[in-house]
C-alpha cells in the first residue's frame, strides 16, 4: 500500500505477535499506536477503517473509529467460528461489515447478526500473481527423484517447536527412500540457520536443501509436501501438492483451546472440503506419535504414484471452486458500493 501513494503512519507488522505472553512487553507500545490511529481520526476523518486481520488490536482501532462515527469494515476477519465465539458482540458493536474469506463464513456471521459478504481469499490473488523463478525451478527439476517439500513455518517460536518434528520425518523416509530428495523453504535467514543447526553429523549425508524467499518454487516442483498447520496450506491446495500438515501446542494451551473452540480441523483446505482432503496431526506436548503417523502417510504418497494423482485431482477440483483469484478487488468494490449507506447509520450511531 505504501508503494502505492499510501500514508504509513506506523509499521504494524513490527508490532507482529502471537499469545499472551509475547503481547505482554509490547503493550505500551500497542497503546501508543492506537492513540496515533485516534489522532488521525480527529485530525483527518477518513471516510472508513478497513481492518485487516490482527484482532487483539484491531478491536481497539474499531471501537476508537465507532466512536466518531466513522464507518468500519474488516477484511480478513477473526475466526470466530473457530474459537472464542463470544467475541461475534464485540464484532456486531464495533463493526459495520465484515469482508469474508471463507465460503461458511458469510452464512455464520449472519446467523450471529453480523452483516457480512463472502469475497474470497487474498492468498489466491498472491498465487496467482507470483512469478516464480524459472531458473530455479530447472535446476532442481530431476525426474530421477522424488522431490518433498517441507515448510516449518514463518514465526520463530513455530519453527523451533515444528521443524524437530518434520526433521524426525525427514530421517525416517531418507533410510527408506533413498531416491527422495528434500527442499526446506524458510521464510526468513535465521529460520534457515537454526534449521541447519539441528542437523547432526549423520544427517549431513541427508539430501536436503535448504532456501530462503523460494517457498512457491519450492512447492511448485514438489512431488508431495510435509507443512505446518496455516495459510500455507491454501498455496499448497492451489498448486495441487499432496500434502500431510502438522502442527505442535503445549498441554496446558491444548487444555484451554480445547475448552473455547469449535475445531474439526486445523487445516483450511479440509475446512474448506468438509473433508480431510490433505492427512494433518497434531502434536500435543510430546512430538512421537505425530510424528510417527506423518511419516506413514508420507511414505505411502511416495511409494504410490496413484495415490498422489488422487489426491492432486482432488486438491485441484477444490481449487476450481476456491482458488479464484480477485478477492481484494471484490472488497474495495464492496466497501465503495457500501459506503453511502453504512457513513449514515455509523454516525447516526456515534451520536
Amino acid at each position: 500500500m505504501q508503494e502505492t501513494g499510501f500514508e504509513l503512519l506506523y509499521p504494524l507488522t513490527e508490532l507482529a505477535v502471537m499469545g499472551f505472553v509475547e503481547v505482554l512487553p509490547k503493550l505500551r507500545e500497542f497503546f501508543r499506536v492506537a492513540d496515533i490511529a485516534s489522532a488521525s481520526f480527529d485530525q483527518q476523518r477518513p471516510d472508513a477503517v478497513v481492518l485487516v486481520d490482527f484482532p487483539g488490536f484491531n478491536w481497539h482501532i474499531a471501537k476508537r473509529a465507532k466512536k466518531r462515527g466513522i464507518p468500519v469494515f474488516y477484511y480478513l476477519p477473526p475466526q470466530l467460528w473457530a474459537w472464542g465465539q463470544w467475541r461475534v458482540r464485540k464484532m456486531r458493536r464495533t463493526v459495520d461489515h465484515v469482508l469474508c474469506n471463507l465460503p461458511f463464513e458469510q452464512t455464520w456471521f449472519q446467523e450471529h447478526g453480523v452483516k457480512a459478504e463472502y469475497v474470497g481469499h487474498p492468498f489466491f490473488d498472491e498465487v496467482q500473481q507470483k512469478q516464480l523463478d524459472e531458473r530455479f525451478l530447472q535446476r532442481w527439476s530431476d525426474s530421477s527423484k522424488t522431490s518433498v517439500a517441507v515448510l516449518p513455518g514463518s514465526r520463530s517460536r513455530e519453527v523451533r517447536n515444528i521443524w524437530p518434528m518434520q526433521l524426525s520425518v525427514i530421517r525416517q523416509l531418507a533410510a527408506k527412500h533413498p531416491h527422495v530428495r528434500f527442499q526446506v523453504a524458510a521464510l526468513r535467514d535465521a529460520h534457515c540457520l537454526w534449521c541447519k543447526q539441528q542437523l547432526t553429523d549423520a544427517d549431513r549425508s541427508l539430501d536436503i536443501n535448504f532456501f530462503v524467499g523460494k517457498t512457491s518454487e519450492v512447492i511448485q516442483q514438489a512431488d508431495c509436501a510435509l507443512a505446518k498447520s496455516g495459510s500455507v496450506s491454501l498455496e499448497l491446495m492451489a498448486r495441487g501438492i499432496p500434502t500431510v500438515v502438522v502442527y505442535h501446542v503445549g498441554r496446558i494451551l491444548y487444555q484451554i483451546a480445547k475448552r473455547i473452540s469449535n475445531l474439526n480441523s486445523i487445516t483450511l483446505p479440509n475446512m474448506l472440503a468438509g473433508e480431510k482432503v490433505m492427512s494433518e496431526y497434531l502434536a500435543v506436548g510430546s512430538t512421537t506419535q505425530a510424528a510417527q503417523s506423518a511419516f506413514q502417510d508420507l511414505d505411502r504418497l511416495i511409494s504410490d504414484p496413484t495415490e498422489r494423482q488422487r489426491q492432486r485431482q482432488r486438491l485441484t477440483q477444490l481449487s476450481q471452486i476456491h482458488a479464484s483469484g480477485g478477492a481484494s478487488q471484490r472488497a474495495a468494490s464492496l466497501i465503495a458500493s457500501l459506503l453511502p449507506t453504512v457513513s449514515g447509520s455509523s454516525q447516526t450511531s456515534a451520536a
